[in-house]
């Protein structure tokens, strides 16, 4: 066999050999390719709506603290995986865009149109799903009384048990509920908004869920037979401005009559 003939052979076996080793290398990045795809969440193609949130996002300055894409930053987390929910109640709240940084956002007139936040809301969901903005039908047929027993039970002691809200460690607090929609009500429930607890299906259930709300709106209608509420934040306010108020009237009282004798 000629010098020739070997030299062709071995620089054929050499083509081979790379031949598959890019094979190998196409193979894997296909089965990497399949393994993402199974894996990442699962967002859908933006549409004309998503496309519109996206704008309304960067138009309002949400980029600036979570990023152009959600991604989140140093100063605010990632929206990937939120839900729409929980951005319609952050947005719906006037909480978002914040205002100032601080311990807690508080509540303030929305600004932005109840569609711009559904549209907003629409693009984060796309980008890995999370709780949608619930559908609150028929809260106003479940038991009151149910609900105010599962409010107690389970809201009392951060809202106070007719929903004033009160005060938490660190200087922050649990808010009053006086102005909060039936809508807002559910999706706090669901996102854990601030230091409240994510409240499940599993630990509350739908019904349950409307009941709570039904208690909370009837709170907000009910009326203060007897005089001022004082806040209405409990019994033992009324009974510490009686004792105060009746003690100074007895002070005064005992004055004028010192001076009359």
């Amino acid at each position: 066999m000629s010098v020739s003939t070997l030299a062709a052979r071995a620089m054929g076996g050499r083509r081979r050999r790379r031949a598959a080793g890019l094979a190998v290398v196409l193979l894997a990045l296909a089965v990497i390719t399949l393994l993402y795809s199974a894996i990442a969440p699962r967002g859908s193609a933006a549409t004309g709506d998503q496309t519109l949130g996206h704008e309304l996002y960067k138009k309002y300055s949400c980029a600036s603290c979570h990023g152009l894409n959600g991604e989140g930053g140093a100063r605010a987390p990632s929206l990937i995986g939120v839900g729409a929910a929980a951005v319609d109640f952050q947005m719906s709240t006037g909480r978002m865009p914040l205002q100032h940084h601080g311990a807690q956002a508080p509540r303030h007139p929305p600004v932005a149109s109840e569609q711009e936040i559904h549209a907003i809301a629409d693009w984060v969901q796309s980008l890995g799903g999370g709780p949608l903005i619930p559908d609150v039908t028929g809260w106003q047929n479940t038991d009151v009384a149910f609900g105010g027993a599962l409010f107690r039970t389970n809201c009392a002691q951060c809202h106070n048990f007719v929903g004033q809200g009160g005060a938490l460690t660190y200087g922050r607090y649990a808010p009053s509920l006086t102005k909060a929609t039936p809508t807002q009500i559910y999706e706090a429930m669901i996102t854990g908004p601030e230091n409240m607890p994510v409240f499940g299906d599993k630990t509350i259930t739908h019904d349950q869920k409307l009941a709570i709300i039904n208690y909370v709106k009837s709170v907000q209608r009910e009326a203060n037979p007897g005089g001022a509420g004082l806040g209405r934040i409990g019994p033992v306010s009324e009974t510490l401005v009686g004792i105060l108020a009746g003690l100074g009237l007895a002070v005064l009282a005992t004055l004028w009559l010192g001076t009359r004798a």
